[in-house]
């Protein structure tokens, strides 16, 4: 089975390579899932964006305190 060509940068060939050394996994398997996953996260990131824009467009904004109230909440301390 044929599909697109990708470029891939010379370092990250090598670490693809050794990576299919280290596993016994064919470099393609290894190529494919790391695509998946990266494609998943993407889609995940996209899909919060959206969800951010759509509260900003029914004006669900979080007030001045609730903002500041979240980050003493989650300072670290001495920071």
């Amino acid at each position: 089975m044929s599909g697109p060509t990708v470029q891939i940068r010379p370092d990250l060939k090598a670490k693809l390579d050794d990576l299919a050394a280290q596993t016994h996994r064919d470099q393609s398997e290894l190529a494919n899932e790391a695509l998946a996953a990266y494609l998943e996260h993407e889609q995940r990131n996209i899909a919060r964006i959206r969800e951010g824009l759509a509260q900003v467009r029914h004006g669900e904004f979080a007030t001045d305190e609730e903002v500041k109230a979240f980050f003493a909440r989650h300072a670290k301390p001495g920071a």
